[in-house]
């Protein structure tokens, strides 16, 4: 039963591409390409696969497989698994912000139309943007609470960053081994302390993401150096007291947005004090 299950599943997203493959070739880019120029046809067509077609029929595929298990990963909004969790700090929010501003890091601007035409300039032109955007990544059935960054060498194309999650102490305790720990949509106050889960990485230019091929970062796939390097970063101010190691939860077995390389480590370590 199991195999003739798979059999059906691998079958369904066999016909799920070639579907795809046909609505783009000789719908989308017939359709553009007799009321464009040949190369703007397929530009266009590009961003419809890209960014309309591709993400839907990826989250098509994802609800055919029915994967179940706990993710150690961010999710994108494909539905697809995005940067691991490495990095858990236990404070508030003003801790958060004082830790990380101590060290030069910045808080990513909201993404919106600006702020992304901002990014995009900047990156065209190698220009600084120390607030740069995010794109949203999902956890705990929401989007970042907070972004920081640090830029390397002044560059755009170049930074450490880390998107935070607040849980709320209590119900993790509560949850904890349970699919409610991961289905909190609601943000705890500011003023409380909290569980920041983070998910770091380090961008190193301009990428693809697979399956969709939208334009994004490309990130270094070492995420533990980065999970090493923030920790030290934050043990060398004395912003952090001392260093736990867990294991993450169970991997979610499916295609990632980018390669990464990680042992499924989280280090978690308390705010220290003079940060509040």
């Amino acid at each position: 039963m199991r195999l003739l299950k798979r059999f059906v599943q691998r079958l369904l997203i066999f016909g799920l591409g070639i579907f795809c493959i046909w609505l783009i070739v000789f719908v989308v880019f017939e359709t553009v390409d007799r009321r464009l120029p040949w190369i703007l046809a397929v530009g266009a067509t590009y961003g419809i696969a890209a960014y309309i077609v591709l993400p839907r029929a990826i989250r098509i595929g994802l609800k055919i497989l029915q994967s179940k298990r706990v993710p150690s990963y961010t999710i994108t909004g494909d539905g697809l698994p995005g940067d691991p969790v490495n990095v858990v700090l236990v404070g508030t929010l003003q801790q958060l912000r004082e830790a990380f501003a101590a060290l030069g890091w910045s808080e990513a601007d909201r993404l919106s139309l600006a702020s992304s035409w901002g990014m995009v300039r900047a990156f065209a032109l190698n220009a600084p943007y120390a607030t740069a955007p995010f794109s949203t990544l999902y956890l705990f059935g929401r989007g970042q609470d907070i972004g920081l960054q640090k830029a390397i060498d002044n560059s755009p194309r170049k930074r450490h960053h880390i998107r935070f999650w607040a849980l709320s102490q209590k119900r993790a305790r509560a949850t904890w081994g349970t699919a409610d720990f991961w289905l909190n949509t609601e943000r705890p106050p500011d003023n409380e302390s909290v569980l920041w889960i983070g998910a770091g990485t380090k961008d190193t230019g301009l990428s693809l993401t697979r399956l969709s091929y939208q334009i994004t970062h490309a990130t270094d796939s070492n995420t533990n150096a980065e999970r090493d390097y923030i920790i030290g970063e934050l043990r060398k101010n004395r912003s952090i007291e001392t260093v736990k190691v867990y294991k993450a939860g169970e991997n979610l077995l499916s295609e990632r947005v980018n390669h990464y390389i990680t042992d499924g480590e989280i280090a978690l370590a308390v705010l220290a004090a003079n940060c509040d």
